[in-house]
């Protein structure tokens, strides 16, 4: 069985349905960020290994992940239906956990991070710089054709769950969480 088609040879690929645009299409360049997204959660996956709580949960969003691309790549004008499940729940399933990680951190003061602390922590902040990315790239998108708005808002939520799964990883470890207060008022708790 071969990969190759040889229909991109000439910097054109297929849209949901069939309709060929040029590689650099906005839907193409917004699914090219997700794709890249997608692979910096499989990296922190790595990095955590199966057993790591977190591991399921950053699985089950890799998958609502890859249903949203297809929904990307069908333009409003598609003579086919997409019939591909749209993850709605994905959004609740982000806001639950953001809440979950927001109680274990009750009495401090969340400001500005500077990204590293440690392996996990990095990764985490790998994706989470992936997704706003990808949130700039999509609302480029919406601006010529509507993107579905749970898409939009997943994209929001998780790039705000990558931050606190930072700030947990690096919780308690010796390397710590280095904050970085814009303002004299702040004060770093």
């Amino acid at each position: 069985m071969s990969i190759t088609t040889k229909t991109g040879d000439n910097g054109q690929t297929s849209l949901f349905g069939g309709i060929r645009v040029d590689k650099d299409h906005i839907r193409i360049e917004c699914n090219g960020l997700i794709d890249e997204l997608n692979t910096r959660i499989g990296l922190l996956m790595m990095e955590l290994g199966q057993s790591h709580p977190w591991h399921q949960r950053l699985l089950q969003f890799q998958r609502h992940i890859m249903l949203m691309m297809s929904h990307i790549a069908t333009p409003q004008n598609c003579p086919k239906e997409n019939k591909k499940p749209h993850p709605t729940k994905a959004v609740s399933e982000c806001d639950i956990w953001i809440e979950e990680l927001l109680k274990t951190f009750e009495n401090e003061k969340l400001a500005f991070v500077l990204p590293g602390g440690n392996r996990i922590a990095s990764y985490c902040h790998f994706a989470r710089t992936g997704t706003r990315t990808v949130e700039r790239k999509l609302i480029t998108l919406n601006r010529q054709e509507s993107v579905p708005d749970y898409i939009l808002q997943f994209f929001n939520r998780i790039s705000d769950l990558f931050y606190l799964l930072a700030i947990s990883a690096s919780k308690g470890s010796e390397e710590g969480v280095e904050k970085f207060m814009l303002f004299p008022s702040q004060k770093n708790k």
